[in-house]
């Protein structure tokens, strides 16, 4: 189903390897990295191989060795307006100079936290067949799934598959996306349920 040089790097002759026909090529797969995972595959292909480029930037004087994500504290929001203006221009800093952040006393119940990487970790788990129905890099879809946002403009990429759900100001059909619950009580109109750990069921409807 999924296969990039045979599970070999090109490493040791870089006169064979062409970067953008090997990207193309797993990208075409629809399949990300977790295809990879389960083709069986014993060496990473050289498009994931940071080795170039790492020994590139250990020659710049600038490196931060060390460094700490944004904490953003949400309670902020509900205090005063100078507490809030606050809060708000940590959100900007940290959108504008890292692109993510993390939030503490955002009052959302451990369970639900649960309830969604269970539910995150069911789609990547599920059949090649029904998550290659996601697979876009289409950024207008509300819900998707690819490897890497940056896969065709990076110089090296990572060993990732992401999920996409936006949620605001419109959120999407229902229709759109992929519902995945491990009990009986669902309505779609195609839905895998996982049944065990080892193995999953399909169930379908009409109505």
């Amino acid at each position: 189903m999924v296969g990039l040089n045979n599970g070999r790097t090109q490493q040791d002759d870089s006169s064979e390897y062409d970067r953008k026909r090997e990207i193309q090529a797993f990208d075409d797969t629809n399949a990300g990295v977790k295809g990879l995972l389960d083709a069986g595959i014993t060496r990473l292909p050289r498009i994931f191989l940071h080795n170039q480029y790492v020994a590139e930037k250990k020659s710049d004087s600038e490196i931060v060795t060390k460094f700490s994500i944004p904490v953003i504290n949400l309670e902020g929001l509900r205090k005063s307006a100078a507490q809030r203006a606050y809060t708000v221009r940590g959100i900007k800093d940290a959108c504008e100079n890292w692109g993510y952040f993390q939030i503490v006393h955002h009052e959302i119940p451990s369970i639900v936290l649960e309830k969604v990487l269970e539910g995150v970790c069911h789609f990547h788990e599920q059949d090649f067949d029904v998550k290659k129905e996601f697979y876009s890099r289409d950024v207008t879809r509300k819900f998707s799934y690819n490897s890497n946002f940056d896969l065709h403009k990076t110089r090296a990429d990572n060993w990732r598959d992401t999920l996409s759900c936006a949620i605001a100001p419109n959120p999407p059909d229902p229709k759109e996306m992929a519902e995945l619950i491990t009990n009986d009580k669902f309505k779609s109109v195609h839905h895998r349920v996982l049944a065990t750990n080892a193995k999953c069921r399909t169930k379908n409807f009409s109505g």
